[in-house]
């Protein structure tokens, strides 16, 4: 990073998510003075990151921000929630912001449940919203569509394959499931956070971000395994059965995301092409490695 940048202020928020724990070191390391924002009080984040001030703020009140100089901002919340903050960043002169979306933008485009439908309709409108706002504003933005996220500990997908895998001992597929996938590491997420901020080429766009391996679900799932030193032991399930027990699941508290349209995409390809990312700032994700859990 040049040094013309060292000490400048970055604001950084929903930093005590999954890419913000691997975000805000690497800021520090590149000579970042780095705002985290929290909605919760944030004690003692420790030494590691003894170049980050934390400040407890609500982002759905743009007012809240902390009143800085800062040079740019990297949103890790929900995409729909920049927008509204854009028209106080431009008071601000924060001129640079990143945000994340998702390829779900895409997946998840046809789906046949209404929230996930939902979900997509929300994403694109934050898209265009960003788009229109930062251009009318003199804002460089730029999004991320990162493909299935993980960290092997935080993560709400590999990681709780594993867990189950490591509790019961095989995993219940329905059909062959053959639909690829790319997992990609959240601290390669963080990585193109760092990379892309001063690279002018990734100004006002949006870049789909995939892992660097792709394999099927099943075989994905076949990898958790050998992480765990076990041998991979599926059990085929009817898909009506699979459907209805990821009905009831989702009854249950912290399961209310689970939906029987996760079952029909076993099946379905969700791979995406990172070439642009890897053209413009040099993104060179991965393999798929549950090593990685710093």
């Amino acid at each position: 990073m040049p040094n013309s940048i060292a000490l400048r202020k970055i604001i950084v928020t929903g930093a005590t998510s999954m890419i913000g724990h691997f975000l805000l070191p690497r800021l520090v390391e590149a000579g970042y003075e780095v705002h985290a924002i929290s909605r919760g009080y944030v004690a003692n984040p420790g030494a590691a990151w003894a170049n980050v001030i934390w400040h407890q703020a609500d982002i759905t009140r743009p007012g809240q921000l902390p009143k800085l100089d800062a040079v740019a901002l990297i949103h890790l919340g929900p995409l729909w929630l920049l927008p509204p903050l854009l028209p106080a960043l431009n008071s601000l002169k924060v001129e640079r912001v990143i945000g994340f979306g998702s390829t779900s933008l895409f997946s998840k485009a046809v789906s046949a449940d209404a929230g996930e439908r939902d979900f997509v309709a929300r994403l694109a409108a934050a898209e265009d919203a960003i788009r229109q706002q930062g251009d009318s504003l003199g804002i460089k933005w730029t999004v991320f569509r990162p493909t299935l996220i993980y960290d092997g500990v935080r993560d709400k997908n590999i990681t709780v394959i594993t867990r189950f895998v490591r509790r019961y001992g095989f995993f219940p597929l329905p059909g062959k499931a053959v639909g690829l996938r790319q997992p990609v590491h959240a601290d390669d997420l963080a990585a193109a956070c760092v990379s892309c901020l001063n690279h002018s080429s990734t100004f006002n766009k949006a870049y789909n971000l995939s892992g660097g391996e792709t394999m099927s679900y099943r075989q994905m799932v076949e990898r958790i395994f050998m992480s765990l030193g076990k041998p991979p032991r599926f059990v085929p399930v009817p898909l009506g059965l699979f459907r209805l027990a990821i009905r009831i699941a989702s009854l249950l508290p912290g399961k209310r995301g689970l939906t029987g349209e996760m079952v029909t995409r076993m099946n379905a390809d969700l791979a995406f092409d990172h070439a642009d990312a890897t053209r413009d700032f040099g993104f060179a994700p991965r393999n798929f490695n549950l090593n990685c859990r710093t």
